[in-house]
């Protein structure tokens, strides 16, 4: 199906972003257009205006900070998993951008892009929410920073309100070590179930693909059977569709989990 018919506009700053914004209620910031323009397609999104955000340079740095990575929304997934800032100081994310889809989707999909539309099959809301990152929204009044765990509110669902832009993604330096693990629809699918788990003296873990947004679990302890038993008990209550019923599902996401801490507590 064709595009309805849609302005343009390509703004050199983040300021003339938010002007545009704001000028228009029914504009959306375009970032590697990899879900946008398919829904536009489909006619279930029709914005009036398309602002297209890939002529602003600040929001495609990568800066390593005493504190840890300073990440801007408009990087893309390659340029995530080749970082030799991202790769020495919090790998987990490389890893991950390196499994999304194919060479072209890598190529053009960006981090703040793949977050903001909150797709709950995407690979990289738990992994955020598993390291702590904090969310950095620009707007009218001025910009808010918003933990990672309060950033995803439902389906295609984030704090990012009308008129506000995501302009920058802070990961703390590692402090212990990250894992993720995924089942997934083929070798470049979507996720059917994804975990991420973080150590940084107490243990986080995420599970993605069961809810609308990424559930958190926090434990004490980085003992596989607690996370088992942990993942067991929050009463998951995920969706059956063609690819796998609720059951299997909720099994898998144990399964999972313990994976993702296998990896963070150094196990190959």
């Amino acid at each position: 199906m064709l595009l309805a018919s849609v302005e343009y506009a390509r703004p050199g700053s983040v300021d003339e972003a938010l002007s545009l914004l704001a000028a228009n209620p029914n504009a959306r910031a375009l970032a590697g257009g990899q879900t946008l323009v398919n829904v536009m397609k489909a006619r279930i999104a029709a914005p009036d205006v398309l602002v297209d955000l890939n002529g602003i340079p600040e929001l495609r740095e990568i800066r390593e900070t005493g504190e840890g990575l300073e990440l801007g929304p408009m990087v893309t997934y390659t340029q995530l998993a080749r970082s030799e800032e991202v790769l020495g100081s919090r790998p987990i994310l490389a890893e991950v951008a390196a499994r999304i889809a194919d060479v072209q989707v890598r190529n053009r999909g960006t981090l703040g892009g793949n977050l903001c539309s909150n797709d709950p099959t995407n690979h990289l809301p738990p992994v955020l929410v598993a390291v702590g990152a904090t969310m950095a929204i620009a707007g009218a009044s001025g910009v808010r920073l918003v933990p990672a765990e309060e950033f995803f509110l439902g389906v295609y669902l984030t704090a990012v309100g009308p008129g506000e832009l995501l302009t920058g993604i802070s990961v703390p330096r590692r402090q212990g070590d990250d894992g993720f693990a995924s089942v997934t629809i083929g070798t470049d699918g979507t996720c059917i179930v994804n975990a991420a788990a973080s150590r940084n003296g107490s243990l986080r873990v995420v599970l993605g693909c069961v809810a609308a947004t990424p559930v958190l679990i926090e434990l004490p302890t980085a003992d596989e059977e607690a996370v088992r038993a942990a993942v067991a008990g929050a009463e998951l209550d995920p969706p059956s569709d063609i690819h796998a019923p609720a059951a299997y599902r909720r099994q898998l996401a144990g399964v999972l989990a313990a994976r993702a801490v296998r990896q963070a507590n150094g196990a190959a």
